[in-house]
C-alpha cells in the first residue's frame, strides 16, 4: 500500500533559520510531491549482498521502503529521485520502470533517478541471480524472486505516480553537514590490500541535505545522503541497516516529513563500528544529527530551472577469449566456475564474449544553485573526491549505486592497486574481466561534457 505522507507541525526548535517569509504574490517557482511505498517481501526470500548465506530470510527486523521525491519546475520540467532500501538496482528493473513512467506520466526517463541505498539485509532482486554465479538456489526460491520483481517494478512505478499526483507549491534549499563513522576499507599490507578499517584511506564524510518546504515554511522532505557502505550486520532478518534508521528519526523528529536516503560512493568505505544491530542503529541517529545539524543554518535558497540529463557510455573490459575462459573453466573457486558457465551461455546466445558494459550517468542540475550527479554501480569514493572539486559552481552532490548496480566501480588508482574493489570483486558477477584502464576518465569526462552542456542551455 502507497502511503503519501500528509504535512503537519515541525518541531520548533528545528525552524530555526530555516522558514522563509510567505508572500502572497510570491511566484511558484516549484512544485513537489512525495510518496512512499513498503517493499519488504512478504515470505521467506533469500538474502542479497553476502555469498556466504546458506539459508532465506528468517524474520523482519525492520521494513524496507521505497520513497519517491517528485520535483517540478516553473517551465513543467520534472525529475523524482527514488530511493529504496535495496540491494540494488538491477537494469532490467530499471527499463521497464522507465518505460511505464514514460507512457503513464509523461516522465521523461533522463529525469528518474533510481538510488539504492546497498543495504545487505535486504532480498535478492532479479537480475542478481539470473546468470547464477553468487548462488545456487532452489527452484521454490527462484520463483519467489520472480514473483517479488514484479511486485517491486509496480509498486516503484505506484510510488513515482503517488509522489507526482502530489505535487504541490514548494520551496528548495540545500545545506550540509558532517558525520563520522564511515571509514576507508582498503588497508594497505604486504599482502596487498585487505578489507579492513584505514583511518588513513581517502573519505568524504559530507552530508548533503535537500530541504523541501511548503509555502506556509513547514518541512515536507529532506533528502540526505552519504557515502558508507549498509553493511553494519549479515543478520538473517530483513532491515535497512544504518540509513534506514537514520529515516526513522528524522521522520519521528518531524512528524508529516518523509526522510530520503541517497547513497553516495561508499563502494571502499564501511561503517565502523560494525557487527552488532546497536551499532547499525547508533550509525543512524548520528547520521540523522548530522541531518538535524544541517537543517539549523540558514539554508541556501534553491532556484530553477530544472535541467535533466541521462546518458550510457560504454565501459570496455579487458580483452578475453572464449578460449580463456575454457582454461578458467578448471579454476577451483566456485565462484570462477559458475562465472565462466554464465559467460559461455550468454557466448552460445551471442557468438563473442562481452567487450564492454553501457554505464549509466545522469546530472540533475537545480539552475546554478545545486547539481546532482549519479553514477551507476559501487562507485569508490575517489570519484566524490574528484567530481566536486572539478565541477564547482555552486554545491555539487554525487551519489552512486545509481540506475543500475552491474559491479564496483574503481577509481584508477584503485584499478592498479587491486584488491577487492580493483579486481577482486569481479569473480562474483557476469562479467568476463577488470575493466580497462582510463575507466575513471572516461566516466568523468563523460559527466563534465552533460554538466557544461546542460549549464550552456
Amino acid at each position: 500500500m502507497i502511503r503519501v505522507w500528509q504535512m503537519t507541525s515541525v518541531v520548533a526548535i528545528c525552524l530555526i533559520g530555516l522558514v522563509l517569509p510567505s508572500r502572497a504574490d510570491e511566484a511558484v517557482e516549484w512544485k513537489a510531491g512525495v510518496a512512499t511505498v513498503i517493499v519488504t517481501p512478504s515470505q521467506p526470500m533469500w538474502m542479497a549482498g553476502y555469498a556466504s548465506r546458506t539459508k532465506p530470510s528468517d524474520g523482519v527486523l525492520s521494513e524496507l521502503h521505497a520513497k519517491a521525491l517528485a520535483i517540478q519546475d516553473s517551465a513543467g520540467t520534472r525529475a523524482v529521485i527514488v530511493t529504496t532500501d535495496l540491494i540494488s538496482i538491477p537494469r532490467v528493473l530499471r527499463e521497464q520502470v522507465v518505460a511505464a513512467v514514460e507512457k503513464q506520466f509523461k516522465l521523461s526517463g533522463n529525469g528518474l533517478l533510481l538510488n539504492c541505498s546497498h543495504t545487505h539485509c535486504s532480498p535478492v532482486v532479479k537480475d542478481d541471480l539470473e546468470l547464477s554465479v553468487m548462488y545456487r538456489l532452489e527452484p521454490e526460491q527462484r520463483k519467489r524472486i520472480e514473483t517479488y520483481f514484479v511486485e517491486l517494478r509496480d509498486k516503484l512505478i505506484g510510488v513515482i505516480g503517488a509522489a507526482i499526483e502530489d505535487l504541490q507549491p514548494a520551496r528548495l534549499s540545500y545545506s550540509h553537514s558532517r558525520c563520522g563513522f564511515a571509514m576507508n576499507r582498503r588497508l594497505p599490507t604486504k599482502d596487498g590490500f585487505q578489507n579492513s578499517p584505514y583511518p588513513d584511506g581517502p573519505v568524504d564524510q559530507d552530508v548533503p541535505v535537500l530541504r523541501v518546504e511548503t509555502f506556509e515554511g513547514k518541512l515536507k522532505a529532506v533528502a540526505f545522503g552519504y557515502a558508507c557502505h549498509n553493511t553494519t550486520t549479515g543478520l538473517q532478518q530483513f532491515n535497512a541497516d544504518y540509513a534506514g534508521y537514520a529515516q526513522t528519526e528524522i521522520e519521528k523528529a518531524h512528524p508529516g516529513t518523509t526522510a530520503l536516503f541517497v547513497m553516495g560512493c561508499g563502494g571502499d568505505q564501511n561503517p565502523y563500528p560494525r557487527g552488532q544491530i546497536e551499532w547499525a542503529q547508533t550509525h543512524g541517529k548520528s547520521l540523522a544529527t548530522a541531518v538535524e545539524a544541517a537543517l539549523l543554518p540558514q539554508a541556501k535558497v534553491v532556484h530553477g530551472p530544472l535541467k535533466v540529463d541521462f546518458k550510457e557510455i560504454d565501459l570496455p573490459f579487458e580483452p578475453v577469449t572464449k578460449d580463456e575462459l575454457l582454461s578458467r573453466r578448471e579454476s577451483k573457486d566456485i565462484y570462477e566456475q559458475r562465472r565462466v558457465e554464465a559467460l559461455l551461455a550468454d557466448v552460445a546466445k551471442t557468438g563473442k564474449v562481452r567487450s564492454s558494459y553501457p554505464y549509466p550517468v545522469q546530472v540533475l542540475q537545480f539552475g546554478s544553485d545545486l547539481t546532482l550527479v549519479t553514477m551507476g554501480g559501487e562507485v569508490v569514493i575517489d570519484y566524490s573526491l574528484r567530481l566536486k572539486k572539478e565541477l564547482g559552481k555552486g554545491p555539487v552532490w554525487v551519489a552512486g549505486y545509481s540506475n543500475d548496480v552491474m559491479a564496483y566501480i574503481p577509481s584508477e588508482r584503485v584499478l592498479a592497486e587491486g584488491g577487492y574493489e580493483g579486481t577482486g570483486a569481479m569473480r562474483y558477477t557476469s562479467l568476463p574481466s577488470a575493466w580497462q584502464q582510463g575507466v575513471e576518465e572516461r566516466i568523468v569526462t563523460a559527466i563534465r561534457e552533460m554538466t557544461e552542456r546542460l549549464r550552456s542551455k
